[in-house]
């Protein structure tokens, strides 16, 4: 029973720390830096996006709007469902400068997926049925700055792996440019120091 007790406490001492240090950090009043919510108009690439705020430097964002897809095989133009998983790596050091982190102002690293479907295709020259969808698994690295009056730009550079349902899949780049417009309410612009 002892050996119990013993494994269930060194088990759980590892969240039992980090939910201290998160404390200390956090300041007991949530994500520090995140927009716990954030909805986007995408004006250059018309859609919608929206991205949550799940952990310290950490959010998860999907979106949905014109895309391009781009490798090997050749190139596809439509509708594209975008998913991605965050990590901002510059919050503090932004904040050390007295520069902007509202609206998720920051750089970041994140995983990323795309899909591309064949109902909403504009162009193509992919060879293979009509009725192919494309998805991209890769990495990116983005860039991300929200300004006073909501007006917000990304942009991001990756690469990763095109998996053709229907077409030959390959490697290849992922480019992404958005401007757009935030229409939640965003956190003070006054820097919050740690």
């Amino acid at each position: 029973m002892g050996k119990i007790i013993l494994l269930s406490l060194t088990l759980s001492l590892p969240f039992w720390v980090n939910a201290q240090i998160r404390k200390i950090h956090e300041k007991g009043n949530g994500l520090i830096h995140l927009e716990q919510h954030q909805f986007k108009l995408d004006l250059f690439a018309p859609g919608l996006s929206y991205e949550l705020g799940i952990f310290r430097n950490q959010t998860v964002s999907t979106s949905l709007g014109l895309g391009l897809a781009t490798y090997q095989e050749g190139y596809a133009l439509g509708l594209a469902w975008n998913n991605r998983y965050r990590y901002y790596h510059n919050f503090n050091r932004r904040v050390a400068k007295g520069r902007n982190v509202s609206g998720n102002s920051g750089n970041y690293i994140a995983a990323a997926q795309a899909i591309f479907f064949s109902q909403l295709r504009l162009a193509t020259d992919i060879e293979g049925p009509d009725d192919f969808n494309l998805g991209f698994y890769g990495v990116v690295y983005g860039i991300q700055r929200t300004y006073p009056k909501g007006f917000n730009f990304n942009v991001e550079l990756g690469a990763g792996y095109y998996r053709g349902d229907g077409a030959l899949s390959g490697y290849g780049p992922l480019l992404s440019i958005n401007f757009g417009w935030v229409a939640t309410k965003r956190k003070s612009r006054k820097p919050v120091f740690e």
